[in-house]
């Protein structure tokens, strides 16, 4: 743990901390993350009561429904916590894997061989889970870290701290493998990413204003989360039924997280056949459509306008388009989206194909809810965030894509002519 003043000092002791992971176990990180995984059961109580005074802070700062959800803790979601603290805990160590062995015509053995990044920040607002998350996914690697929460989930973060700590002595693990920042304050943000001789990556989880502001002050490799602006393309022959149960889940069973949807294009001989009846749907369900009024008869639609589209609502609204074809899809996709996820509801095999071949997303769906945009969902075990880049890590990312490599080669007195 750290102040804003010796933050210096916090970057020593992780890369310190870094070299001392490397020693350990593969089996005593497990048994770590097995012993966080019980003991954050067994102080849900105090872990809910921290979380509950920052839920009353953010109401009174009367922050948004979405933001709420994020922050919120509830006995589902602290369960959720333990299992994914046990799956992480099961996967294989994603450190010292052979990923290709050559052998030269000298005689010359190399291997390819995965290796912990080393220190790795990682900056996020709201949701707490992410404290987990991010831990565990650096412990599994054998990286270090340090996390810094936004000043809205603080006190969740540091109950969750006190209970990783717990486990962390208990087991033996290195001083400082795990820090947490406290200040709140975006100076430390900014000092933190300018720290190339302790930080190697950083990996911010929040929103636009956020991830640009460390894009743009980064001295230090940068995992970029981007915002989810993400598309579901109803496609002429897409399955009615299973159109309206993607698009309301994809919508409406968290409206608050990056992989919900926000905008629906909808293929316009698809839309002369159901359209209507579609959209009618999803109102009833408590969904706000935000649509050209004059291409429907709802007397609940609210007029589009051209800022909702590329616009991440976080909230039970949805933009709605009716597009000529799957051209006109991908070309408003290319423009508006952000890289992150988009889905195409279709039977036709040749779309899909189209539609996945014309995109760059870092997660494209066929007849599928966006909402499995989720390392989780990815048999990740957890995730710290979904990468819209393109190099090294992309999608969710896992324990298995904080590693970078070495070669080790091995001869035999081996000398070049």
């Amino acid at each position: 743990m750290s102040d804003s003043f010796n933050l210096s000092a916090v970057g020593k002791n992780a890369r310190s901390a870094a070299l001392n992971l490397s020693e350990i176990s593969d089996e005593v990180i497990s048994e770590t993350l097995v012993l966080f995984s019980t003991l954050i059961q067994k102080n849900k109580a105090k872990i809910l009561e921290a979380n509950d005074k920052d839920i009353n802070l953010a109401l009174q700062n009367d922050a948004s429904q979405a933001s709420i959800d994020r922050l919120t803790l509830n006995k589902d979601r602290i369960n959720s916590l333990e299992s994914a603290m046990l799956d992480v805990a099961k996967q294989k160590s994603p450190v010292d894997q052979i990923l290709e062995t050559v052998i030269r015509p000298n005689g010359l053995q190399i291997n390819k061989v995965t290796t912990p990044i080393g220190v790795i920040g990682v900056i996020f607002e709201s949701r707490p889970n992410v404290f987990c998350d991010a831990a565990a996914l650096c412990l599994k690697s054998k990286n270090s870290s340090i996390l810094k929460p936004g000043s809205d989930a603080l006190k969740t973060v540091e109950a969750l701290y006190e209970v990783l700590s717990l486990a962390l002595t208990d087991k033996g693990m290195p001083e400082n493998c795990v820090q947490i920042l406290r200040s709140g304050k975006r100076q430390e943000v900014k000092e933190l990413v300018s720290m190339t001789d302790c930080v190697d990556v950083v990996i911010p989880r929040g929103g636009r204003s956020l991830v640009e502001f460390i894009k743009s002050e980064a001295k230090v490799p940068v995992f970029a989360h981007l915002e989810g602006i993400v598309h579901i393309y109803v496609h002429n022959r897409a399955d009615f039924d299973i159109a309206k149960a993607v698009v309301l889940n994809s919508k409406s069973r968290r409206p608050g997280i990056c992989g919900a949807v926000e905008t629906l294009l909808i293929d316009k001989e698809f839309h002369d056949k159901y359209g209507e009846e579609l959209i009618n749907f999803l109102i009833t369900q408590g969904i706000e459509i935000r649509a050209n009024k004059k291409q429907f008869n709802n007397k609940l639609i609210v007029e589009i306008s051209s800022s909702d589209y590329g616009y991440e609502f976080l909230e039970n609204i949805l933009a709605v388009k009716v597009v000529k074809d799957i051209d006109s899809a991908i070309s408003h996709i290319r423009n508006f989206g952000s890289n992150h996820t988009d889905c195409i509801l279709t039977n036709d095999k040749s779309a899909r194909e189209l539609f996945f071949k014309k995109l760059d997303s870092s997660i494209l769906l066929c007849n599928a809810s966006t909402q499995f945009a989720d390392g989780g969902e990815f048999g990740f075990g957890a995730e710290i965030g979904i990468s819209t880049g393109k190099l090294h890590a992309r999608g969710p990312i896992g324990a298995q894509h904080l590693v970078s490599f070495q070669y080790h080669v091995n001869g035999d007195g081996s000398l070049r002519p």
